[in-house]
């Protein structure tokens, strides 16, 4: 069967899997411990409520954009990949579309993990995290959270994530503001020394393909 033909919507049994399991994933490397953090994973919860009720659930940005809008999109399936529908590329684009935003998605669930589990080595040591991710950036975990999100606005765009994905990018910025000012009272200036060599949330151009190698110390890395 053409998948061109799926119909698109009505699935609420598939909704609520896929927001368990992406819930799961969320709150396996995301540990909240204050309010602010609680705020912010709330904030990717919606994000994912949001974007599997219209995957599989009820299509409100397709219904928007005909209704309001008057573009032609019918409810199907892969019209639910609307950049693909918007520019007129067809299944192949569509199919280009959820393989780019899918390898982003995974890229940014792979530092998610990668940067739990080093801070979480770290502070068992009650020491600073210098090594693996951390020689490149100071949130890896954020830096994840950012790819998988933007990676979903390539895969599946709505109206509800296009909103809450700089939101969230924002209350995140702003945790790590926080959190770097509790580094400096801690660690002084080893932190300082630190903040000054390695970037915030993207690394160099030179050191991008690192961030998925192991975790091996560059030369030249603080510790």
């Amino acid at each position: 069967m053409n998948t061109e033909q799926m119909a698109l919507g009505g699935q609420w049994s598939v909704t609520i899997f896929m927001i368990v399991i992406a819930s799961w994933i969320l709150y396996k490397f995301v540990v909240p411990k204050n309010f602010k953090e609680w705020r912010n994973a709330g904030l990717i919860q919606a994000f994912i409520i949001a974007l599997y009720a219209e995957m599989y659930g009820f299509p409100l940005t397709i219904y928007f954009l005909s209704a309001f809008l008057g573009v032609d999109i019918p409810l199907l399936h892969f019209k639910g990949h609307l950049w693909s529908s918007l520019f007129g590329l067809g299944e192949t684009g569509a199919m280009l579309e959820m393989i780019l935003g899918y390898t982003i998605i995974f890229s940014g669930i792979y530092l998610l993990g990668r940067g739990w589990y080093s801070i979480y080595q770290a502070q068992k040591k009650d020491e600073l995290s210098v090594k693996g991710l951390y020689q490149y950036i100071r949130h890896p975990q954020y830096t994840g959270i950012f790819l998988a999100l933007f990676g979903q606005l390539i895969h599946w765009p709505t109206i509800i994530t296009f909103i809450l994905f700089p939101v969230i990018v924002l209350a995140y910025f702003l945790l790590s503001r926080k959190e770097e000012k509790a580094m400096i009272s801690k660690f002084g200036e080893e932190y300082r020394a630190y903040m000054q060599k390695v970037p915030m949330f993207f690394p160099k151009i030179e050191d991008w393909p690192l961030l998925f190698e192991g975790d091996q110390n560059r030369k030249g890395a603080p510790l």
